[in-house]
């Protein structure tokens, strides 16, 4: 009843929105001047022709025919369309996206419920309501651009392996990256993600298995006799691989319990994490094998291509723009301000500085000389942001990193508590191992971008909010702000058009 609910929440927000977009903007706008008629030439059967402006694989154009072959029987008995070519018109090939973002929410819906088990199905509705609601995927939804469905397709990726489907994680991974190219990256965070939750299960089963051996030994009598007897039926109940185990759980055990003690710290969780590793190799190499196919056919399409994109590859060059985390990271916190600027948080900083002075100023000085160094030497300004006005990056560069010679270096500040908020947020539910390789994941994504955009953020903001701790109240005051957002950029786009001096026709301003 939950994912009913919220499918027909998400149409009654989304169709009336897209009816009047079609109507104001019925014509390709922005990308969709590629994108469009790239989908109109496979519409024809023309599979050979490709716009060399268009980036991205074409994933979503795969989608578009997949989408209205089971609509153009209905479609040309009405007469709507005479043939599938025309049936492959900008407004139905918009509603493609709107197809994708029903089945984003209800994916949502469930990785709600797979991570939090104890979730209701009024909560876990609220939750995937509020998360479709976030304002660069909501707006997206009404254009034919390839967001929804890159997003769309890695939380289904992300889905299947949280319920240990890993086949099936890596061929909808590939999917991902038939979307986006830059999914590779989440291909392999998810990969790693599951590697650890295979760990965490075989060492559950492992310390179950201990504390049988051990109860049943303690319930029986002691004697030589009887031990060996024992033993002997132990031995016999287990299966195959039972030596191995026995083995491993001595080990694990004393592992366990000097973890804290003698590999305190990141790098510990690292040792052992690579002690288990190698423990269960066999097994993780079985079980995520698929994973390793996707990523050895996108090495060969990169070497093939010669490049990560597929078009426009001089306006697109892999650089090291390393203040993108930067960015990310406040724009994620702003994005969850009830959750990242609130008292409550303030006061954890203020004791977690009170307990551990000398390590909180030195972390606290690594990052701000980072984030410094970052900013005066790795921060890009694409011939894109300065000359498109169209975007609210532009006005957001020029009106306040830009407002003055200083202020890129006082906003470090904010920077760095927003990524110590975050790791705060995410260290109350996931391991350190998996902060650190999301966040590494998060770099891969964003730092050789040369243009902020908005909308590359969007994935790993997902995964922030979709792991943090949030209550009812929480998930409310996140979505209030969403709405208001969403319905003062669309109302922007749709009602405030311009002119350009040098172009004809309206420009509209967009994320």
């Amino acid at each position: 009843m939950g994912r009913l609910v919220l499918a027909l929440m998400v149409v009654a927000c989304t169709l009336p929105i897209s009816t009047v977009v079609n109507y104001v903007v019925p014509d390709p706008y922005m990308d969709e001047i590629f994108h469009v008629p790239q989908a109109q030439r496979y519409c024809k059967g023309d599979f050979n022709t490709w716009d060399p402006m268009i980036t991205t694989l074409p994933g979503l154009y795969y989608a578009s025919l997949a989408y209205i072959a089971p609509l153009f029987p209905g479609m040309q008995w009405t007469g709507k369309a005479r043939s599938f070519q025309e049936a492959c018109s900008t407004a139905i090939l918009r509603s493609v996206n709107i197809s994708l973002a029903i089945i984003c929410a209800l994916l949502f819906y469930d990785i709600v419920i797979e991570l939090r088990p104890e979730t209701n199905a009024r909560s876990a509705t609220r939750q995937a309501f509020v998360l479709s609601l976030y304002p660069l995927h909501w707006f997206f939804t009404f254009l034919f651009y390839t967001d929804v469905g890159s997003t769309t397709a890695v939380m289904a990726m992300y889905l299947a392996c949280i319920k240990r489907s890993y086949w099936l994680s890596a061929l909808l991974g590939s999917l991902a990256i038939i979307f986006r190219q830059t999914n590779i990256v989440w291909v392999a965070f998810v990969a790693c993600m599951g590697v650890l939750d295979y760990l965490d299960k075989f060492s559950r089963k492992t310390n179950l298995l201990t504390k049988a051996d051990t109860l049943v030994e303690s319930e029986i009598d002691t004697s030589v006799l009887n031990k060996r007897f024992v033993h002997a039926q132990l031995k016999n109940r287990r299966n195959v691989n039972s030596d191995k185990i026995a083995n491993n759980a001595v080990s694990e055990e004393k592992l366990h319990q000097s973890r804290d003690s003698e590999w305190s710290g990141v790098l510990g969780e690292f040792q052992f994490l690579a002690y288990r590793i190698w423990c269960e190799k066999w097994g993780i190499l079985t079980n995520f094998f698929p994973f390793l196919l996707v990523a050895f056919a996108f090495i060969a399409f990169v070497i093939h291509n010669g490049s990560i994109v597929v078009g426009a590859k001089e306006a697109h060059p892999v650089s090291p723009h390393f203040a993108q985390i930067l960015y990310f990271g406040l724009a994620s916190a702003v994005a969850m301000a009830p959750v990242h600027f609130n008292l409550s948080k303030v006061a954890v900083l203020c004791q977690s500085f009170r307990e551990e002075r000398t390590k909180f100023l030195v972390l606290f000085l690594a990052a701000l000389i980072s984030a410094l160094v970052s900013v005066q030497f790795f921060s890009l300004a694409h011939p894109y942001l300065l000359a498109d006005n169209r975007h609210y990056p532009f006005y957001i560069w020029r009106k306040v990193i830009q407002a003055h010679w200083l202020m890129k270096y006082l906003l470090t500040p904010l920077y760095v508590y927003s990524w110590w908020s975050i790791f705060n947020t995410l260290g109350k539910t996931r391991q350190k191992v998996w902060i650190i390789i999301f966040f590494f994941a998060t770099a891969g994504v964003v730092v050789p971008a040369p243009l902020i955009e908005f909308r590359y953020y969007t994935i790993p903001f997902y995964f922030i909010i979709l792991h943090a701790e949030i209550d009812d109240r929480g998930w409310i005051l996140i979505g209030v702000p969403y709405i208001i957002v969403n319905l003062f950029a669309i109302a922007l786009f749709l009602f405030k058009p311009f002119r350009w001096d040098h172009e004809s026709g309206l420009q509209r301003f967009m994320w």
